[in-house]
């Protein structure tokens, strides 16, 4: 299976890529992840992301599809793979098409994670991680608090904020995914792939709910 995750910051899109990665046995790509690993590997791709990164310019789209095709060709993604986090606009999913139609495949799904922005506000403002780069243990300060006030449960290290889930940051973050990446949502609709699951409640029973949506797809 080819799936593709689309949702907004808070949406518990991560969550739920990781956790269905893990029960379908299939590569979870986040395009932050594979940043991060081309440019550690020195790939072509990494190498030229890198020169961008270094002066904290952001990706081109043509350079992010070039590591995106040098992961989908290794034996790892030969069964399927769920992608997170690409594309973020219509322009980059008309590249990812022609990717996938050099590649001989084709999307098996779109899942859209949807949520009120009103929570996804309150999600993203409570989050918080472990400081410890190598532990990196994701809180919530209401929906999994540590057990000490700012202490990390698992190794001990002080918890903190990203710089990025400031309240003033998250009203900004959400209008840039309601004008550049909600409209793939059409886009996708259109080409009967769209999916939608309610990403308000329990991670269980929405995990839940996703499986009965693939389930209907098979």
């Amino acid at each position: 299976m080819q799936i593709l995750f689309l949702g907004a910051p808070g949406a518990g899109k991560g969550t739920q890529c990781k956790r269905l990665a893990r029960h379908l046995a299939l590569p979870h790509l986040s395009s932050g992840d594979l940043l991060r690993e081309a440019v550690k590997a020195a790939t072509p791709a990494g190498l030229a992301a890198k020169s961008y990164m270094d002066k904290g310019i952001l990706v081109p789209d043509p350079i992010l599809i070039d590591m995106f095709r040098e992961k989908l060709y290794t034996p790892e993604c030969s069964k399927g793979f769920i992608l997170d986090g690409f594309p973020r606009n219509v322009a980059q999913a008309r590249n990812l098409d022609g990717l996938l139609e050099e590649l001989n495949r084709k999307l098996s799904a779109v899942i859209n994670m949807q949520v009120d922005d009103r929570l996804l506000s309150e999600r993203i403002t409570g989050r918080r991680v472990c400081s410890n780069k190598e532990c990196n243990a994701p809180y919530h300060i209401k929906f999994a608090p540590p057990k000490a006030d700012s202490a990390c449960d698992l190794c001990g290290a002080s918890i903190i904020r990203r710089s990025d889930d400031r309240e003033d940051l998250v009203v900004q973050r959400l209008k840039t995914y309601n004008e550049e990446t909600a409209p793939l949502i059409e886009y996708y609709d259109k080409r009967l792939l769209l999916r939608t699951v309610d990403g308000d409640g329990d991670p269980d029973e929405i995990f839940a709910d996703l499986l009965r949506t693939l389930q209907v797809l098979a």
